[in-house]
């Protein structure tokens, strides 16, 4: 994987990234010569035009990125990628008509954006298409070596199998840490080199998933795979680069102690991300009002009590502050106390089905936003109850409040909505994995990512 900004991103999807933003590109340049062919005009210098191809490629490529072209099931399914990529070509050349409508001149003319679109969706499902077909997964993937043959190798072993999977196993080595439980292992007793063995195997990378480590961690081993030039890396920072979360299952102090994270040098990133969530909330409350005053009219006609919904919260540093929503369920839905929302859940109203499912009724916390109470990227924020009782059934449930909570975030685009103690275990995975890797790149990724939440919505409630 390769590391942009404390995000780890696979080595498939980059260089689909590069080649795509290449064929966009080439798409724009051939879109304006046959437009200029075909009306008789001199086709002009390269430069002159750059910035406009520049950014009709960016545009694009942006809107690629929000509805989730380069997930897993865009990865491994041709059908489903050539869905997304109608929808973000639609949306790119949307936007970009839009820009050469309120600067005129400054964006392709229409007639070339309707070239350009056409020649862009063919270029990028033939990408897709000849990636697959003649690469296929497996040729992006890494080769890992496993020490170790328990529980925690055989994890290994489950993820690799799965086909979005960024990783093969070549070989698991017994230990003889605990009882195995990989068929195939083999003992490290017949081993004599492990580093001419992992050389061999032609792994990449050796991943130490012994069961118990105390006196029992293979230093000379370690010395000699490392000196091959080969990467080491511990069971959990492995699963935290693979699975973009924080395993709970294997988290210890010691580990978030000296692992690479909640770095103080993020404190200018901090500034800029406020400063980010100033302007836009400002310009999101100005174009939004006249859209949350027609939703408010529209509550208060369906159902008897106020539009509006104020609730307290947990923010940052476990500070309380009250929220505001646009109220969506019946004015008695918590008589008998806070509690989570459920599948179809009777408390919610008509209206309320619809601004959820659009997610219009979280405008007003834009107002939150703001004043400073929340930011627009951050773990969602919990009322107390909740707080009081997953911080004593959750191991380190408290670390999630180092940041401020969010409107969108890390967990909200990577697990669906969920009412259990134990779905907000894997969301609390994702929200550490954001507050341990925050940067304004990781911001970019999610408010991009959350566009194919509402374009798509997946587990609204």
């Amino acid at each position: 994987m390769i590391r942009l900004f404390k995000h780890y991103i696979p080595y498939n999807v980059v260089l689909l990234c590069l080649v795509d933003f290449a064929l966009l590109v080439v798409a724009g340049e051939a879109a304006w010569r046959i437009r200029v062919g075909q009306i008789g005009t001199d086709i002009g210098s390269l430069a002159d035009r750059s910035l406009g191809l520049g950014g009709f490629a960016l545009l694009v490529w942006l809107a690629m990125i929000a509805v989730g072209t380069y997930g897993p099931e865009a990865l491994r399914s041709i059908r489903f990628a050539i869905a997304r990529l109608l929808v973000a070509v639609s949306l790119g050349v949307l936007g970009i008509a839009f820009i050469n409508l309120v600067l005129p001149g400054s964006a392709f003319w229409r007639s070339v954006l309707l070239y350009a679109m056409v020649i862009a969706l063919v270029a990028l499902i033939g990408n897709r298409i000849l990636a697959t077909r003649m690469l296929g997964i497996e040729a992006f993937r890494r080769s890992i070596l496993v020490l170790g043959a328990g529980p925690r190798a055989e994890r290994l072993q489950r993820i690799s199998a799965r086909r979005e999977s960024g990783f093969s196993t070549v070989a698991f080595v017994d230990m003889g840490d605990c009882e195995a439980t990989v068929k195939g292992a083999v003992p490290r007793d017949s081993i004599p080199d492990l580093g001419r063995f992992v050389e061999n195997a032609g792994a990449s990378e050796v991943v130490l998933a012994l069961q118990e480590r105390r006196n029992s961690l293979p230093l000379q081993d370690l010395l000699r795979v490392k000196t091959k030039g080969v990467n080491v890396n511990d069971y959990s920072s492995f699963l935290e680069r693979e699975t973009g979360r924080v395993d709970l299952d294997t988290l210890n102090p010691s580990w978030l102690i000296f692992s690479d994270g909640f770095s103080a040098g993020r404190r200018l990133s901090s500034v800029a991300k406020r400063a980010f969530d100033i302007v836009v909330s400002l310009l999101i409350l100005v174009i939004g009002l006249p859209l949350i005053a027609i939703f408010a009219v529209l509550v208060k006609l369906e159902t008897r009590g106020p539009a509006f919904f104020r609730q307290t919260r947990i923010g940052l540093y476990g500070v309380p502050f009250d929220l505001f929503k646009l109220r969506s369920m019946r004015t008695d839905a918590e008589a008998s106390g806070a509690r989570w929302a459920e599948q179809d859940d009777p408390r919610i109203t008509r209206v309320g089905r619809i601004i959820r499912t659009v997610r219009i009724d979280e405008l007003p916390q834009v107002w939150s936003v703001l004043k400073g109470e929340m930011s627009f990227v951050g773990p969602r924020p919990e009322v107390p109850t909740f707080v009081t009782d997953l911080d004593r059934e959750l191991p380190y449930y408290a670390e999630r409040h180092v940041v401020k909570p969010g409107i969108t975030g890390w967990a909200q685009i990577n697990y669906p909505y969920g009412a259990s103690i134990e779905d907000s275990r894997h969301k609390l995975e994702y929200d550490l994995y954001y507050a341990k890797n925050y940067t304004p790149f990781l911001d970019l990724l999610i408010l991009l990512q959350t566009a194919r939440v509402i374009l798509w919505p997946e587990g609204a409630r």
